[in-house]
């Protein structure tokens, strides 16, 4: 574990696994203490116990990203815990693909609710911190899916969302010290691409090697390419580094 003057307080939102948990995990060996966030606190204690067996801090904190109130208390308990955060990282997410004459209603409304309402609650109870310290960063979790992708008309709407909520927020926190960034993943191998392989009655092994073959770098993604990613855009060096969208999908994508 890398101990640096530079130890700050960071959120870590849908931490309980993959590329929430490896980012928690990459920033706590960055030398930062961490709050590794989820729906389910108990969920956590994996990540947190990784975390804090390296030497590392971390606490586990149990939240719903789409609940106004939960959201307040959970940033208050981190800023008790560990001291005001000033890096956050967007991640919680969850799928509910269907074709859009299959997709009902609460399909839509609850991917809506984690991905954007969840970034804008956590973003605007997080900013009080870092305005006050006049630093801070800021990551939100796009995707590639933005671009548009079968089946996923709710998620890819909202991952596009948060490019345009990114590229706001960056212009307005700028004059305070905050930078304002998005990650894109391509396919990252995780419980969330599992699930879409198996949506579409596909063997996973079978699936990621398709994947595979259409990726430029010819290898699929995983949460650690992600995560080291996301420690540049949160370090000091990347002061400069602000509004912008960065694709970690192993080429260019059209």
């Amino acid at each position: 574990m890398t101990n640096t003057s530079n130890s700050r307080v960071a959120i870590v939102t849908g931490a309980a696994r993959g590329i929430g948990a490896a980012t928690a995990t990459r920033l706590a060996a960055d030398g930062h203490a961490v709050a590794v966030l989820d729906l389910d606190e108990n969920a956590c204690g994996d990540t947190v116990e990784q975390i804090t067996g390296a030497g590392g801090r971390a606490i586990a904190v149990g939240a719903d990203v789409s609940d106004s109130t939960q959201v307040t208390a959970a940033v208050d308990r981190v800023a008790a815990q560990l001291g005001p955060p000033v890096l956050l990282v967007n991640n919680a997410g969850v799928i509910r693909d269907n074709l859009l004459f299959k997709m009902t209603e609460d399909d839509w409304d609850t991917v809506m609710g984690v991905h954007l309402r969840g970034a804008f609650l956590m973003s605007r109870a997080a900013q009080v911190h870092m305005t006050e310290a006049r630093y801070g960063r800021i990551v939100n979790l796009s995707s590639s899916s933005a671009l548009g992708n079968r089946g996923q008309a709710n998620y890819s709407a909202a991952k596009a969302g948060l490019q345009g909520f990114t590229k706001t927020l960056a212009i307005e926190l700028g004059p305070f010290g905050v930078t304002v960034n998005a990650v894109a993943p391509g396919f990252i191998v995780t419980e969330m691409t599992a699930a879409t392989a198996a949506r579409m009655k596909l063997d996973f092994e079978t699936f990621q090697k398709g994947a595979a073959e259409q990726i430029p770098v010819r290898r699929v993604g995983r949460p650690e390419d992600v995560a080291h990613t996301i420690s540049f855009l949160m370090s000091e060096g990347a002061g400069f580094v602000s509004g912008q969208v960065v694709y970690v999908a192993g080429g260019p994508l059209s």
